[in-house]
């Protein structure tokens, strides 16, 4: 076997089920009530994000006719992410566009390889503050954002790269569950 899919598959035995079931529960319960799903990422954990609130979005859908959910990828406004980072500081991009739009009982789920992302942090201390349930998507042993995250899903892997594909699986898996809720 190819070392590095042998790596990825190994992580995969080892994903933390109990808090992926806590999130599917948290996301379906925000779908019900209509609370907003606010997605945060850098880099490729910014597509990742992005992916991640299209599925959401759509991919979740079984009848068009039904309730949607309602999630957004902050990184997607790039006027906003780019007058933020200039005006203010990079570390405040998605935090500012939260005290636009954040509501309690909102979710904030967070993305981040590392865990230690500066602007991802302040976006969960954001949430957490201001009443919404954040969930953090993290890689390695989790950083800062798997003790900030009230719901913390760690992928334990050392790769930047198996990290970004594990979090894609999560997010794939989650979706593809939320979508068998809906039907």
């Amino acid at each position: 076997m190819r070392p590095y899919l042998k790596a990825v598959m190994e992580s995969i035995k080892e994903l933390p089920l109990d808090q992926i079931d806590q999130t599917l529960d948290a996301l379906y319960d925000a779908y019900q009530r209509r609370a907003q799903i606010f997605i945060v990422g850098n880099g490729g954990s910014a597509a990742t994000a992005i992916h991640f609130a299209g599925d959401l979005n759509k991919t979740t859908l079984t009848d068009f006719s039904k309730l949607r959910f309602r999630a957004r990828a902050l990184a997607e406004n790039i006027s906003q992410v780019t007058a933020w980072a200039n005006d203010l500081a990079y570390e405040e991009i998605f935090s500012q566009q939260l005290a636009n739009f954040l509501d309690d009982k909102d979710v904030v789920f967070a993305i981040s390889g590392s865990g230690n992302s500066p602007n991802i942090l302040r976006a969960v201390e954001y949430g957490n503050t201001h009443g919404a349930l954040t969930i953090g998507l993290a890689g390695f042993a989790g950083g800062k954002l798997g003790e900030l995250a009230q719901i913390p899903i760690i992928c334990r892997n050392m790769e930047m790269l198996q990290v970004e594909d594990l979090h894609s699986i999560v997010c794939h898996y989650i979706t593809w569950e939320l979508r068998k809720r809906l039907q």
